[in-house]
């Protein structure tokens, strides 16, 4: 089953961490945001591979967008 990692708060994505086809494990970070000079990375809550990622370097995301979907 895939799991859609997505947004928890506005946003600027600082950094990609993990690229499409990366095996992640739990707890792994995939992306960096940047919010009121605050990183926050975005951790996986499962295992598996990254099939999808929907955001890019300096791209700006709602809460509830879609980031990555990990298979």
């Amino acid at each position: 089953m895939a799991e859609e990692i997505r947004a928890e708060i506005v946003a600027n994505v600082l950094k990609v961490v993990a690229h499409v086809g990366d095996d992640l494990e739990t707890g792994d970070t995939v992306v960096l945001l940047e919010s009121m000079k605050m990183e926050i990375p975005v951790l996986t809550e499962g295992s598996g591979r990254l099939s999808r990622l929907a955001v890019g370097e300096g791209d700006v995301v709602q809460e509830g967008d879609l980031l990555a979907v990990l298979e």
